[in-house]
């Protein structure tokens, strides 16, 4: 009887396709064209130590075994998922014994940012020592995940999702190998390069699924009806907590900044539709509204609250409408962050300032005592006062003169908050002139 487990599973599309030399490469032009920075180095003879930043399914992997390829060297490959100084140690036994052989090593360490301090450390000696040159794979920034006595020690390379022509490059070199009988309609690829979301090996593992299905439901031609019923299509490039995620909130945030709907919109839903927690999303939504629109239209304030509110009452998917109302509110709002300009300045002027003394006319008096030291003595109440207010009073402590922290701007409401103080202001000259 044959053994159950003597043949060895198929290997993946995307692990056939894996290129063999450079030039087989796809994207990544900005690194391997003519003249390019991987590409000398590839030139150059010489190994050197590296990190390859960029998001999933851009050639990390790839790259690094090819390093190995054209330098000849021994390729020792680890997770950092996985792996621990005793991996490390195991690993730097093998290159001493490569070494021996006269054979150099390079060693990949994948999901380098998953690696804690003291395990990118153990790495440091060895790389500097040359028994291997390192070479690391990250999805996050390296400059806030890699220690920085490693990063200095490596060349660091950014690479950048695969374009929409790239993928259709990929999906003309597949169509050779794996899909014999199969035919796809344009918008069956476009499709495909859509849900791909730059990420080559998710459009290969997409594209083997899509022959895989419509083999076994006898179909010949695919178009795109077919791969919306045959596949479960979620796609989007998106890492809560991660670099994507940040870079997305941040564009959401300039553009309800920069007055545009469409744009705010955009970046929400993009946002939404890749499974950001939308409470997360309302709690920055407040936050725009105070930093960036403020006194200008306090109906923003509001409306961003009652947005947070209406989804913990409708949840999803019902309350994100309100979530992207509140968006679209703020963009088109009238803009200001003098509030927000005033409080930071206030709060470091205080962070510097000696504590002073609050002056007698603004004490509390409570007591009989109190009154008799003199506290709130002299205090004018402003509503006793023409205007409503105590022109050329002095209602800071001692020795300090109004900063002027807030300054309204020339839009919405804090327009004739402007008014208005310089109306004050006038009167507090004129009891200046008197006194």
């Amino acid at each position: 009887m044959a053994d159950l487990f003597s043949h060895k599973p198929a290997a993946p599309l995307a692990e056939t396709l894996r290129p063999q030399t450079l030039d087989e490469v796809v994207g990544q032009r900005h690194l391997l064209g003519p003249g390019k920075p991987l590409r000398l180095a590839f030139q150059s003879g010489k190994p050197h130590s590296m990190i390859l930043w960029g998001p999933p399914g851009v050639g990390k992997t790839t790259l690094a075994r090819l390093t190995a390829k054209a330098f000849d060297c021994e390729f020792i490959a680890l997770s950092a998922v996985f792996s621990g100084v005793k991996d490390i140690r195991a690993a730097m036994e093998q290159a001493q014994q490569n070494l021996s052989l006269g054979k150099q090593t390079i060693l990949f360490v994948d999901e380098i940012h998953r690696f804690n301090k003291s395990q990118q450390d153990a790495l440091l000696p060895y790389a500097e020592s040359g028994l291997v040159t390192f070479i690391g794979a990250t999805t996050e920034n390296p400059s806030f995940e890699v220690n920085s006595a490693l990063l200095s020690r490596a060349q660091v390379y950014v690479l950048q999702p695969l374009g929409d022509d790239e993928l259709r490059e990929l999906f003309e070199s597949a169509a050779k190998t794996a899909l014999e009988g199969l035919t796809f309609d344009d918008a069956a690829v476009d499709t495909l390069i859509g849900y791909a979301d730059g990420d080559a090996r998710r459009f290969l593992n997409l594209l083997e699924q899509s022959g895989t299905a419509a083999r076994a439901d006898g179909v010949s031609h695919i178009d795109a009806a077919f791969l919306e019923n045959a596949l479960t299509l979620n796609a989007r490039r998106f890492d809560k907590g991660g670099d994507s995620f940040y870079d997305q909130i941040s564009a959401l945030h300039k553009s309800v900044r920069g007055s545009d709907p469409d744009a705010s919109l955009y970046w929400l839903c993009r946002m939404l539709d890749a499974g950001a927690d939308p409470r997360y999303l309302s709690r920055r939504i407040i936050r725009m509204a105070w930093e960036d629109i403020g006194l200008a239209d306090p109906r923003a304030l509001q409306i961003a609250n009652d947005a947070a509110q209406t989804y913990e009452r409708l949840g999803s998917p019902e309350g994100e409408l309100a979530l992207a109302q509140a968006v679209i509110y703020l963009a088109v709002a009238a803009k200001s962050n003098a509030g927000y300009m005033a409080y930071n300045q206030a709060r470091a002027f205080i962070r510097k300032d000696k504590s002073r003394d609050v002056p007698v006319h603004l004490r509390n008096a409570p007591t009989k005592l109190m009154k008799e030291l003199g506290h709130g003595r002299e205090y004018r109440y402003a509503h006793d006062e023409p205007h409503g207010y105590a022109a050329g009073e002095n209602y800071f402590p001692d020795g300090i003169r109004s900063p002027g922290w807030y300054r309204p701007v020339a839009r919405g409401l804090e327009s004739k908050i402007a008014d208005k103080l310089a109306f004050l202001r006038s009167l507090d000259d004129e009891a200046g002139g008197k006194n």
